[in-house]
């Protein structure tokens, strides 16, 4: 069974710095050349909305709102999905997760999957000034 469990989550100032983690049980990510994956974020009273969305080649694409400060790296090795995340600011509190589609098929409107199979539990950024 996949599971995907996320860690890094905390309290940082304005300005500093986090990376989650997203390490995946149940498969492995080389395995699979067909995976894609994606990092969202959820703000109390907010809509959940795409980070970072990595395709099946590995091209990754940000949401502007964090172009430029977050980067998402896979590591095959360690089976894990990082979010790095630098010069962080109030507005990226948030819960934040990670998913997975292993055989992924973008929507031609969209540019992502249609539905992710497998969702992280997530993990609380809180970001102060």
């Amino acid at each position: 069974q996949v599971q995907l469990v996320e860690s890094g989550g905390g309290s940082a100032q304005a300005g500093r710095s986090l990376r989650l983690s997203c390490a995946a049980s149940g498969y492995t990510f080389g395995s699979y050349w067909s995976t894609c994956m994606g990092w969202f974020r959820q703000a109390p009273g907010k809509e959940r909305e795409e980070v970072a969305f990595i395709d099946r080649d590995g091209s990754t694409t940000y949401a502007d709102s964090v172009k430029g400060r977050f980067t998402a790296t896979k590591d095959n090795a360690r089976n894990t999905l990082y979010l790095q995340m630098n010069s962080l600011k109030p507005e990226d509190t948030a819960t934040y997760f990670c998913a997975a589609e292993l055989y992924c098929a973008l929507a031609p409107r969209t540019g992502r999957p249609m539905t992710y199979s497998y969702w992280g539990q997530g993990t609380q950024v809180t970001v102060s000034s």
